[in-house]
């Protein structure tokens, strides 16, 4: 397939900027054989007994800094990724790249040596300081480039699911932003069970593929982990006739790059998995998921999950009844296609 295939109109009024005022407040564009349009709050009523949700417990790190390179320029970095308390890969924006053996001086005189460069990625060294202190005392949420606005204070709290624990996400899982705790405990008493996995999202995410024939793209890599807790939960859903319903595209990523062999394993390292119309999935059977943007990658996704005549058709259907878009916008329960 081409990328012009994936290309669509979507009016700018569409893309949210803000997250609605409660979490499960977010519209619902429901596909089974007809779309239903309801509200994330009713998301039960579209789950069964012995469902399982899979969630991505990634925390989004405050990964935007700001500083100047010891020669005085001015700098914006993005930890792209934590090797360790003291090494991270960064992107570096400033008028002229800065040198390795360099330094970058940040706002609270903390600063970072420039080791190494490859594919635009910086692998950096803080030395004596601890990453993550430096990015939680002077770092800012990492709010994707369609979001025209800097962060504020609320961001802090809603670009993260309530259920975050391991930093790492430079991006958010967005699908799981629509959750609070009370709709969670509410599902598990009408039987619907959820367990974890950890993907972290990385800027890559927002990357559009650039490739017109798409199976020449290559994917951007990124850290997941799926534990045995996890895979016996999920054996156990399927033994009872449950569905295994991924919660984003980064739980479908994770789920899919572990079972590509046919049976799902726990498992930890970098996926770059790239799912495309033609994929064949082995374990996910349903997916929650926000509206992507054209060309991406993550359409792709949803298309191959759901077939691409319905994909295009839950996109016009979602534009013309005024959804929300993107990150902060609204959801879709959408099932599988069957074969």
């Amino acid at each position: 397939m081409k990328l012009s295939d994936f290309d669509f109109d979507l009016p700018k009024s569409l893309v949210a900027q803000y997250p609605s005022k409660s979490r499960t407040d977010s519209k619902l564009l429901v596909l089974r054989d007809i779309l239903v349009d309801s509200t994330f709050s009713q998301l039960g009523d579209f789950l069964k007994p012995n469902d399982l949700l899979v969630l991505n417990d990634t925390k989004v790190i405050p990964a935007r800094l700001f500083g100047h390179k010891d020669s005085g320029g001015k700098v914006e970095v993005l930890v792209e990724r934590l090797v360790n308390d003291h090494e991270a890969l960064v992107m570096i924006k400033s008028s002229r790249s800065p040198k390795i053996g360099s330094y970058i001086i940040l706002e609270n005189k903390s600063r970072f040596i420039i080791c190494d460069k490859k594919d635009g990625i910086y692998t950096v060294d803080f030395g004596s300081f601890s990453i993550l202190n430096v990015l939680n005392e002077i770092g800012h949420i990492p709010l994707p480039p369609y979001i025209d606005r800097v962060d504020d204070n609320e961001d802090h709290s809603r670009y993260q699911t309530v259920y975050a624990k391991n930093d790492g996400a430079v991006a958010a899982p967005t699908a799981g932003l629509h959750f609070d705790e009370l709709l969670l405990s509410s599902l598990v008493k009408k039987g619907i069970s959820h367990a974890f996995i950890t993907l972290h999202v990385g800027a890559g995410t927002f990357q559009p593929v650039k490739v017109e024939d798409i199976e020449g793209h290559k994917m951007h890599s990124e850290y997941y982990e799926i534990s045995t807790e996890t895979i016996d939960k999920i054996e156990q859903a399927k033994a009872i006739g449950g569905r295994i319903i991924a919660v984003g595209t980064t739980a479908v990523r994770a789920l899919e790059s572990a079972s590509v062999n046919g049976k799902l394993i726990n498992q930890k390292g970098d996926t770059d998995i790239f799912i495309y119309p033609g994929f064949k999935f082995q374990t996910v059977d349903a997916m929650i998921t926000n509206f992507h943007l054209p060309k991406s990658s993550l359409l792709m996704l949803v298309s191959a999950f759901i077939g691409f005549d319905e994909m295009f058709e839950t996109y016009r259907h979602a534009i013309k009844e005024q959804y929300r878009f993107f990150s902060y916008g609204d959801a879709m329960l959408l099932e599988k296609k069957s074969k």
